[in-house]
């Protein structure tokens, strides 16, 4: 099944989760595929950022891609080109079903419910206050974890090392961990 549910205007910033769900007796040749359709994904028009996020063994099959582009309109010429239909269709039987993808503007992604039916993101000052009140929460406590590893690990006491380190680990949680749940244990005044 594809999702191809746009939300975002052609102006804006816009980004697109694809899931494949990976026959783990084929994982290793779609990591093959993958390092194919990486750089041609990367040299695409209007590309921010591109990200994989693997399956665990033994957990899961799924692999999603998470990839920002300047434009909608950008994504949409990635999505819809040649190339990509290639390389996608040549991966057609490495997946358990077809791919699903769903597209969003900026951050919205972090707002909608994964499995839910496609609904308007929620309004910027809601986005606003959840995000605010997920990051100041993450940034009190992470770098108290974080920082003691670092340095037990021996790397330099630097505070550009333990600064990147630590927004690594906060922005990995707020959008794996926290805003998925946060989001749905609030979805009621969210979108009210």
């Amino acid at each position: 099944m594809t999702d191809h549910t746009s939300t975002s205007q052609h102006n804006q910033g816009a980004s697109v989760v694809i899931t494949h769900h990976v026959n783990p007796a084929l994982q290793a040749e779609y990591e093959t595929w993958l390092t194919e359709i990486g750089p041609v994904c990367r040299s695409s028009a209007g590309l921010l950022d591109w990200h994989i996020i693997r399956p665990i063994a033994g957990y899961t099959d799924t692999y999603s891609v998470m990839i920002r582009y300047e434009t909608e309109q950008h994504l949409t010429q990635w999505l819809d080109s040649p190339e990509r239909q290639a390389l996608v269709a040549r991966a057609a039987h490495l997946l358990a079903g077809q791919e699903e993808y769903q597209i969003s503007s900026g951050l919205d992604f972090l707002f909608m419910q994964a499995n839910a039916a496609p609904a308007k993101p929620p309004v910027r000052w809601k986005q606003f206050l959840l995000t605010w009140s997920a990051i100041f929460s993450l940034v009190s406590v992470v770098p108290w974890l974080v920082v003691p590893v670092l340095d037990a690990a021996g790397l330099p006491q630097s505070q550009v090392a333990h600064t990147f380190f630590v927004t690594a680990v906060v922005v990995a949680l707020m959008v794996y961990v926290v805003m998925p749940r946060y989001t749905k244990l609030v979805r009621h005044w969210l979108h009210r």
